[in-house]
């Protein structure tokens, strides 16, 4: 009578190699999203929020109160912001990325901050009876913020970035009257400025 043997199980080197390569493709997906640039800033989203920036600041200095007045800078940063976002999202779709894949969650984690801490500076300055001071904090907190999250986009970005600052930092020893020609400088012509360059130069 023979010996009986046990069936050999199938090899599981094919398993453990398709595993492997996973792994792999899994880690070069990582590196690269890592790696890459946030490209969909809006090049257009920036021109239409530096043309509703000039409406807004047309509209503010006709204003018989500081309270109005502010109120005014308010809603177009509400306005500006949601322009900011339907633009960002609709050049990320014909690029077929996210905002929030790798690079764009890294952008907005730079961005958001700043732009918090301006809001909160905005309260604690208004409460205080300091509004004069507000026109150079949102150039500055806006210049942080995009130079911040510019160091995840492309170069032009950051260069944006520093010049809100160096605006804002010229803005702390002008007078206090210069506070909505400036505002609309950085946020009017300025912004529509580097939208047009991102436009040209990186599309949408």
């Amino acid at each position: 009578m023979g010996t009986v043997r046990p069936i050999r199980s199938a090899p599981r080197e094919p398993l453990e190699l398709h595993a492997q390569a996973m792994d792999n493709l899994r880690f070069i997906r990582r590196t690269m999203e890592g790696a890459a640039s946030f490209t969909a800033v809006p090049g257009t989203g920036g021109i239409a929020m530096g043309i509703t920036a000039l409406i807004a600041a047309a509209i503010a200095a006709a204003q018989p109160t500081s309270e109005r007045w502010l109120m005014v800078w308010l809603l177009e940063a509400v306005a500006a912001l949601a322009l900011g976002v339907v633009f960002a999202r609709r050049k990320a779709r014909t690029m077929d990325a996210t905002l929030l894949s790798g690079p764009g969650r890294k952008f907005l984690l730079g961005l958001l901050p700043a732009l918090l801490t301006g809001g909160l500076l905005t309260f604690a300055l208004f409460r205080a009876g300091l509004l004069a001071e507000i026109p150079a904090m949102w150039l500055l907190m806006y210049g942080t913020g995009v130079i911040a999250g510019g160091a995840f986009s492309v170069r032009i970005v950051p260069v944006m970035g520093t010049c809100f600052l160096a605006l804002g930092a010229a803005a702390v020893f002008c007078p206090a009257a210069w506070g909505n020609y400036l505002l609309a400088a950085g946020f009017g012509l300025m912004q529509m400025v580097f939208g047009g360059i991102i436009a040209w130069r990186h599309g949408g």
